[in-house]
């Protein structure tokens, strides 16, 4: 399998809850081997029911106490830019269901601005890719991601990069302000697609039925133009981990039953 762009694989799971289960097992697997040798980590979170089922997953299990927290920092793919409080912010709920339940210093936690603090809409997306930077390597202006989790949308859309919209084929900035998004709330922030591709790792997470149409676009290599989703490569390894209801029309040549 080739380090650069390796092939995608298919994950099923029996259902929700063990799917998420499953995700944040291989989740602390990963982390705690790197900060067991010392090194950095860099965490790309999403929102959403199923980016947070993972979180709650990991905020319930015991794994989360063998992990040297000082070496993994979290970042978002992208923000809802509302109030600091608004439960609809994905920093709200990772906070609630995992971040408060390990031991990370708090500057190891990086979040979007908020809609509160004086910023306004395209200072937020500034402020956050000047943050991105101050840890950028090999000539990129953002940390190196060993992992960067994704939620689908029932249309395709991974972040805040909706199909068919110019935000999903911007390749001149790392980090957008999303106006009248198809979903609401219409304001938010967003990573770009070369950001979230450059993570060694991309996770997308996709229970339910409801999934089941824009994994099989996504699978069938449709153009991420009007399936972003398709378009979401890890330089080493890229996992769509679905239960048996988003899995149901995934040929059987897909599914990697070893991973």
């Amino acid at each position: 399998m080739s380090e650069f762009r390796a092939e995608k694989r298919v994950v099923v799971s029996p259902d929700a809850r063990t799917l998420a289960e499953g995700v944040a097992k291989r989740f602390f697997q990963r982390i705690s081997s790197r900060a067991n040798e010392g090194k950095t980590t860099h965490v790309l979170l999403t929102g959403g029911t199923a980016g947070t089922s993972v979180l709650q997953a990991a905020g319930e299990s015991s794994a989360r106490h063998d992990v040297d927290w000082s070496k993994v920092h979290f970042w978002w793919g992208d923000e809802r830019f509302v109030a600091a409080d608004d439960p609809a912010r994905n920093e709200v709920a990772a906070r609630h269901a995992f971040l408060s339940h390990i031991n990370v210093p708090e500057q190891n936690i990086h979040p979007i601005s908020s809609a509160d603090t004086g910023r306004s809409h395209d200072e937020a997306a500034t402020d956050y890719a000047a943050e991105l930077a101050e840890y950028g390597v090999a000539g990129q202006a953002w940390p190196r991601f060993t992992i960067a989790f994704l939620g689908v949308g029932p249309d395709g859309h991974i972040a805040s990069l909706f199909p068919d919209r110019s935000e999903i084929g911007d390749t001149d900035h790392s980090v957008l302000a999303v106006r009248d998004s198809p979903v609401p709330p219409s304001d938010r922030i967003t990573l770009t697609r070369p950001v979230i591709n450059s993570s060694r790792r991309v996770w997308l997470v996709l229970p339910g039925t409801d999934k089941a149409s824009a994994l099989g676009l996504a699978l069938a290599g449709a153009s991420y133009h009007s399936v972003p989703a398709a378009g979401a490569k890890g330089r080493k390894q890229t996992v769509f981990f679905v239960d048996e209801a988003a899995a149901k029309n995934v040929p059987e040549e897909l599914i990697d039953p070893e991973f």
